[in-house]
């Protein structure tokens, strides 16, 4: 295979755990790279309800002969494990006869510890099957299955009008159809095993043995977790994929953008190790024989974390927007179906303060068509319907500010309160009125009260 010529040999063992780790097989991980000890790879696989120990010899040369199988034969006869055990050889070369004759004769005399030969064309029919691309003698991620971008079911903006129906003085038919994109962009579910004893002179202080789940965003050179509602979307929409068809999806979608992972499932392994290191290392206090108080940092080593298994997958990210008269509403989600996490919701935010949240009430202003929260939104005097503060004309009447649609309908009212009774225009000012009123009564009744009436 020329494409993994360039390999070093540590290389070859990362590329062969991730191509084990996809063909099924599970607790793959790499044996200490100081004590080798004729095993490179060591993994496991349920054989009619059997548990197996496979121990891998990885050899990244032209010709592999017999001696090499030789001495897997003796390591797999030392390796604990509780347990049937089985060896393989993979190589990117060629297996010599004498090589494949000593496995063929484990096989026919039923050797309690078979040995399975893999050579370079071997290789290339397993990645085949487990459809993954050799990439520059690593696997890089490639993926064809995504989360469904919208619910089958409804119509594809059927989250927008949605959310448009907390909005008062406005009626999700009444939208226009928004600008709908979707980019499809990389995840990794990522299943991982610790276990790890830290032990002194007396005795344990510290045990590890966890079993970590999480997603990560898999943007490449910018790995990073996703937090607790992406993760569960994910992880609970798996059984739901369909095909990464984007000549399907421009039917639905205005723009659709597909992002590459771009990245090795080695390089993502080796990020999430290094993450689980961190996450378990922890100080622990103990007591020692001598009855002193002691700290210890337990870190785990690299080789007590076991990545059991990385599950790539497509998140579409939705942005749609609805332009209605001045304002755009961007409406921004991760989709998986009838299932979404909001990232943007630009639709509860009133256009002229910071007011946001689904928890406030917003009213749509008809005239400059602005959402607004209580606080600026008021209601137009000639037609008693919402107008927002950020476009209303304003004048005042009977000392109170009035709010109109604009310069006509301020003309229209003035005619209208020049022909009002006195007492209507002061009405207009029910504060100022009432106020009035009360003053006048309180001054009656004084006078009454000054000249013994009462």
């Amino acid at each position: 295979m020329a494409v993994l010529d360039d390999l070093s040999g540590f290389e070859f063992e990362d590329l062969m755990e991730d191509v084990f780790r996809n063909f099924g097989y599970e607790n793959v991980r790499q044996a200490e790279r100081t004590a080798d000890e004729g095993r490179d790879v060591i993994m496991e696989e349920v054989v009619d309800g059997t548990r197996r120990a496979i121990i891998v010899e990885c050899k990244h040369t032209g010709t592999v002969g017999r001696p090499v199988v030789q001495k897997l034969h003796s390591a797999i006869a030392t390796f604990d494990f509780d347990g049937p055990k089985r060896g393989m050889v993979a190589t990117t070369g060629r297996f010599t006869n004498p090589a494949e004759e000593y496995a063929d004769r484990l096989q026919r005399n039923d050797d309690p510890y078979p040995i399975e030969l893999i050579d370079g064309e071997d290789l290339r029919e397993i990645a085949d099957e487990i459809g993954l691309d050799l990439y520059n003698g690593r696997i890089e991620i490639l993926c064809d299955e995504t989360l469904r971008p919208y619910d089958p079911a409804a119509d594809v903006d059927a989250p927008v009008q949605e959310a448009f129906r907390d909005i008062e003085n406005i009626e999700a038919a009444d939208l226009p159809v928004p600008h709908s994109q979707v980019t499809f962009r990389p995840v990794v579910a990522i299943t991982a095993d610790t276990n790890a004893v830290f032990e002194t002179s007396v005795g344990v202080i510290h045990r590890i043995n966890d079993r970590t789940q999480f997603v990560v965003h898999a943007e490449r050179g910018h790995p990073k977790v996703a937090d607790d509602e992406v993760a569960t979307l994910v992880t609970e929409n798996f059984h739901a994929t369909v095909p990464l068809d984007t000549g399907q999806f421009t039917e639905v979608f205005a723009d659709v953008d597909e992002r590459r992972f771009g990245q090795t499932q080695t390089e993502y392994k080796e990020w999430a190790v290094d993450r689980l290191q961190d996450y378990h290392t922890t100080t622990v206090t103990y007591t020692g024989d001598n009855n002193v108080t002691y700290n210890k940092t337990c870190e785990p080593n690299l080789s007590d974390i076991s990545v059991q298994s990385i599950e790539p997958v497509y998140l579409p990210e939705v942005r749609q927007t609805t332009e209605i008269l001045e304002y755009s509403y961007p409406y921004e989600y991760y989709a998986a179906g009838p299932s979404r996490v909001t990232l943007e919701d630009g639709i509860h935010r009133c256009v002229h303060c910071e007011t946001s949240g689904v928890d406030e009430t917003y009213t749509y202003c008809p005239n400059c068509g602005a959402i607004a929260c209580d606080t600026h939104i008021k209601t137009e005097r000639l037609e008693g319907e919402p107008v927002c503060t950020g476009c209303a004309v304003t004048e005042r009447f009977a000392l109170k500010r009035k709010y109109f649609y604009d310069e006509e309908n301020l003309g229209a009212f003035r005619k209208e309160y020049a022909e009002m009774p006195l007492h209507e225009k002061a009405m207009e000012n029910k504060l100022l009125a009432g106020g009035s009123v009360v003053a006048t009564l309180l001054l009656v009744v004084g006078l009454l009260v000054i000249g013994g009436i009462i």
